[in-house]
Formats: C-alpha cells, sequence, structure tokens
C-alpha cells in the first residue's frame, strides 16, 4: 500500500487541490493507497476540507515541519512513502515513475517543482540553474519525497532538531542507505512565498544555508518565510 502523507498548517487554499491530484494519481496506478493530513495547529478550514476529500485526519500542535511529517509517517500503514507539501500537485507520471524506480531497488526519490503563479523576473532568471543544481546535486527539496518504509526506519525519519532544510538532512541520509533518484517529472508548488517576500529576504535566508549548511537551521529565528507564512486566499 501507498502512504500519501500531507503536513499542513493553514493550508485551506490549496489542501482540497492537493488532496484532488493526490486522488488521481493515485487511482491511476491501481495501487491500494491511503492519504494522511497531519494538520499542525492550523487555526483555519484546513481540517474540515481534508475531511471532506476522504483524507484521514490527525491534530497536532508541533510548529516544526519535520516533526509534523514524522507524526503522519507514524500513523502510515503504506510499505511506500510519499512526502507531498499541502501546496503541492502531484501527477499519476510522477507516481508511476517513483513506484517504479523503487521496485528497480532505489530507496527513495524526489521530483524538482515547477511554481504556479505569477513570479518575480529575478526567480525566472534564477529557475533554470535552481533546475539543473537540484539534479546535479540530487537534493530535490522537499515538496514531493518518496521512500520506502524501510528506508524511512533506517534514517530515523526526518530530524526534528532543524527547523528548515529538514529535507536536504533526509536525503543526505536517504543517500547513505542506498539509492536515491531524482525524477525527470515535476510536480507543480505554490511561488505564495516568491510573491509575498522580496528578493532579499528569501537569500539572506538561503545564503545563511550556503554558509554553515543545514545546521544553520537549527534555530527558529529568522525563518518567518516558513514559520509565519503570508497566506494567499483560499480558491472557491
Amino acid at each position: 500500500m501507498i502512504s500519501f502523507i500531507v503536513p499542513a498548517y493553514n493550508e485551506e487554499a490549496w489542501v482540497g487541490r492537493c488532496l484532488d491530484a493526490i486522488r488521481e494519481a493515485a487511482e491511476a496506478t491501481g495501487e491500494s493507497y491511503e492519504v494522511i493530513v497531519a494538520d499542525d495547529a492550523s487555526s483555519d478550514g484546513t481540517s474540515a476540507i481534508a475531511q471532506q476529500h476522504g483524507a484521514r485526519g490527525i491534530r497536532v500542535e508541533l510548529r516544526q515541519i519535520a516533526a509534523t511529517r514524522n507524526a503522519g509517517a507514524r500513523e502510515a500503514g503504506g510499505d511506500v512513502f510519499f512526502f507531498v507539501d499541502a501546496d503541492t500537485l502531484v501527477n499519476p507520471r510522477v507516481v508511476r515513475s517513483a513506484l517504479q524506480t523503487i521496485r528497480e531497488g532505489a530507496m527513495g526519490g524526489g521530483c524538482v517543482p515547477r511554481f504556479e503563479g505569477k513570479l518575480p523576473l529575478w526567480w525566472k532568471a534564477v529557475y533554470p540553474f535552481f533546475v539543473a543544481g537540484a539534479r546535479c546535486i540530487r537534493q530535490p527539496g522537499g515538496s514531493c519525497l518518496f521512500c520506502t518504509r524501510a528506508a524511512f526506519e533506517a534514517v530515523g525519519g526526518f530530524s526534528e532538531a532543524h527547523y528548515a532544510a529538514e529535507e536536504a538532512v533526509f536525503v543526505s541520509a536517504l543517500k547513505r542507505h542506498g539509492r536515491f533518484v531524482v525524477l525527470r517529472d515535476r510536480v507543480v508548488t505554490s511561488g505564495r512565498n516568491l510573491r509575498a517576500h522580496s528578493f532579499w529576504t528569501i537569500a539572506r535566508v538561503l545564503i545563511r544555508g550556503a554558509l554553515r549548511g543545514p545546521d544553520a537551521y537549527r534555530d527558529r529565528r529568522g525563518l518567518d518565510i516558513w514559520y509565519r507564512p503570508r497566506r494567499e486566499r483560499a480558491h472557491e
């Protein structure tokens, strides 16, 4: 069985579309599946929307993405885990490709995202280099990652010592245990943070990681773009 694990915090604008995309992609494979939404202290309609779309919801009060993902995984019954951010849309090709790579012996993998909506010019210029870099170092980001249950347990899940870049730590750990694949197929994810924050705000956060690595994010301070995000209105 496939377990789709969706961490969410105040995601009423996206979570319904995310779950619809998961259902369509999962049903196209013909495999049995479950969808778990780990609702991390949402104060909006996230939980109700998840229930309306047939997901199994769990409530946590952690305000940390790594811990929320791990909480969802503890509830999961599948042999393959997909971690899909609540503002991300998977598709049948991605899920089929992921399952095929696992059947061929990979421990896990991920997708480089394509960002939706109107995007700033600086990001349009940077994006091709972002894609090339992600593929070169096999660090696709955290919007859509997958792995076997055995691999997840072997690496101890996501590092709860990190408030950001936890997906990079997780991917690095998976690589030490076996083959990790970055799929050619892409998912679509929200471009809202790129719209909501200036180049310099985002650059400061990224430079912090470039200088010190993932351990630069062992403190929540300065990470408001993720922990105090500016939300767009829900789609009708």
